[in-house]
């Protein structure tokens, strides 16, 4: 399972979507993140799962959290593990304090310190009429992608220090809206703008926070959620969805020294669909 997921629907998938590519074969690390220590939340597939590889290849230790799927989190640690790099597995829900306390502890223990926090958690409950829109989806929606978000960034800062660097997840749906992701939409709009509020908080203690904002991207949440994917990512420039191995080398960048004069923005990784901010 993919960031925090629920299976709402199955749907058949294009054959580039079947088993999306978390890593490239000719990705070479280059030492980028030696030694760093990162947490990941919803690392156990989809762009979480790509991240964690990624930065394991660049010499990184990886904590990632997930709700659900021992499965992908397992096959997340093996991933990381045939990297040389440690991985540590941290199932709950990441909306709930007891869960977020035992995982900094644990953190605590095990490494003292944080230099990477990657908030991607994320869940969506696809509805083409607003009215269909439960007062408990819209409250699920918020809390674990945008309430979690800002508890858990609180929770981990004291672990963090002068260049440490916090990367949140948004989408190009914060940009240009959605029809039928109404309420996630809203919530990736909060994560820019709790980007830009926390980048201006933190710079004085030489923290820095950044975005991406991913468009049509092959994952588990969306061969889960939508019913129909034979137009998925077909209405961008590129006629087509990204891999999540197309994602994560942002993540990188944000994370390494190549991105130490850039806090508060957002990468826009959509295929060329223009947007502003």
């Amino acid at each position: 399972m993919n960031t925090q997921n629920k299976s709402r629907s199955k749907s058949k998938v294009p054959k580039e979507g079947l088993f999306p590519e978390i890593i490239r074969k000719n990705y070479i690390g280059s030492k980028k993140l030696l030694n760093k220590k990162a947490v990941i939340s919803g690392g156990d597939s989809g762009i979480g799962q790509a991240v964690a590889v990624h930065y394991a290849r660049e010499g990184a230790d990886i904590a990632i959290i997930y709700k659900e799927s021992d499965k992908d989190a397992k096959e997340t640690l093996t991933l990381v593990e045939k990297e040389g790099q440690k991985c540590l597995l941290f199932k709950g829900d990441v909306s709930k304090k007891a869960f977020r306390n035992k995982c900094i502890e644990k953190i605590k223990k095990e490494w003292k310190s944080l230099d990477i926090l990657v908030n991607n958690a994320g869940v969506q409950f696809p509805k083409n009429d607003i009215e269909k829109i439960s007062d408990d989806q819209i409250t699920e929606t918020f809390n674990i992608n945008i309430i979690s978000m800002i508890s858990l960034t609180r929770d981990f800062l004291p672990l963090m220090d002068k260049g440490s660097r916090i990367i949140c997840t948004t989408s190009v749906t914060a940009y240009r809206g959605s029809n039928h992701l109404i309420d996630y939409s809203a919530t990736k709009g909060a994560i820019a703008t709790f980007v830009r509020s926390l980048a201006t908080n933190l710079a004085e203690k030489k923290i820095l926070v950044n975005g991406v904002a991913p468009g049509p991207i092959w994952t588990p949440l969306v061969k889960e959620t939508f019913d129909d994917l034979s137009t998925f990512g077909k209405d961008n420039p590129l006629k087509r969805a990204g891999q999540p191995s197309e994602v994560a080398p942002a993540y990188v960048f944000l994370a390494s020294e190549d991105s130490s004069f850039i806090t508060g923005e957002i990468i826009h990784i959509n295929g060329g669909d223009f947007v502003g901010g």
